[in-house]
């Protein structure tokens, strides 16, 4: 018999359903995520992808399918499945469908810092023609410490050499042109940009410390396009209210991030809303790479994206 996987019905993860009925053995059912009332019969599903937007809206539903062997998500990350997962029950990320969207993202961040756009807007919101009254700069010869060398931070390596750039890349553990955790501080100055891509885990949890802003060099850039828990937020909100660091933010901790927070007032910073991977089609290849990963489990192999946090 086929397996049966729960899809959620929303137009973001239609859009992706020809990937998953084109893998062997497998079964579409559809779910609401806003209203997670299932059929006696979807309670056999052996899978259960959460929807594009808003994956964890269907968390609930874990402890009503006693069948489960596999989440399947849709995001990058799994931090926010993972824990509530039961040990047999294989998590799967899209790993690898977001390198696109989120490093051309890293990119146009580090551009309108570096060519100050959020105070050129500001002089047209006044009509004001402001030559030589702000301080852009160049991206040729500067060093880039990319914290995540996966997909996305190879991709962002590759897109600012183009830039004149050399980028030094960090990982969970070191291999060859990659450093490990351990050579983490040492390697902080000297980099006049620092961009985060990592996942988040016990081990990258607030590594972007205040020990680790204060080694960053005056007039760094801090580019955080991996998790909001990553960074401390409060010693990051002091280095940029001073104004020895900058920042472009796709995640912060909260999130979202509350109207009163002291993170809006710094004006050394930029903030988008989670939104680095929001751009057409990228729902499409985070179901083409999901129904890749499906597609190994059924045969009774491990998925390259499973995780183990």
């Amino acid at each position: 018999m086929p397996a049966t996987i729960l899809v959620s019905n929303e137009p973001d993860d239609r859009d992706g359903y020809e990937y998953l009925k084109a893998v062997p053995g497998l079964m579409l059912s559809e779910y609401d995520p806003n209203n997670l009332r299932i059929e006696d019969s979807q309670r056999e599903a052996e899978l259960l992808m959460p929807p594009y937007r808003g994956s964890h809206r269907p968390l609930a539903l874990i402890g009503e399918l006693p069948s489960l062997r596999m989440v399947q998500l849709l995001s990058a990350g799994v931090d926010e499945w993972r824990p509530h997962v039961p040990e047999h029950v294989v998590v799967a990320s899209a790993r690898g469908a977001h390198a696109g969207p989120v490093s051309e993202w890293v990119l146009s961040a580090i551009l309108t810092q570096y060519r100050q756009w959020p105070a050129l807007v500001r002089f047209q919101d006044e009509q004001t023609w402001a030559h030589r009254r702000f301080h852009a700069d160049t991206l040729s010869g500067k060093r880039v410490l990319i914290l995540g060398a996966g997909s996305i931070g190879s991709a962002v390596a590759r897109k600012l050499e183009a830039f004149g750039t050399v980028s030094t890349l960090v990982a969970s553990q070191a291999r060859d042109g990659v450093y490990g955790p351990a050579d983490l501080l040492e390697l902080v100055p000297g980099h006049a940009i620092v961009v985060v891509t990592a996942p988040l885990t016990d081990s990258t949890l607030g590594i972007v410390s205040a020990q680790f802003l204060a080694a960053m060099d005056d007039g760094a850039l801090l580019v955080n396009a991996g998790r909001g828990q990553i960074v401390d937020t409060s010693a990051l909100v002091g280095e940029l209210q001073t104004g020895r660091l900058r920042a472009a933010l796709d995640v912060t901790d909260p999130e979202p991030l509350p109207s009163d927070h002291p993170l809006w007032r710094c004006t050394g910073a930029v903030i988008s809303p989670h939104a680095a991977r929001t751009v057409p089609g990228t729902n499409r290849l985070c179901y083409e790479v999901a129904a890749g990963q499906i597609a190994t489990f059924l045969e009774g192999g491990t998925p390259t994206n499973a995780a183990y946090l």
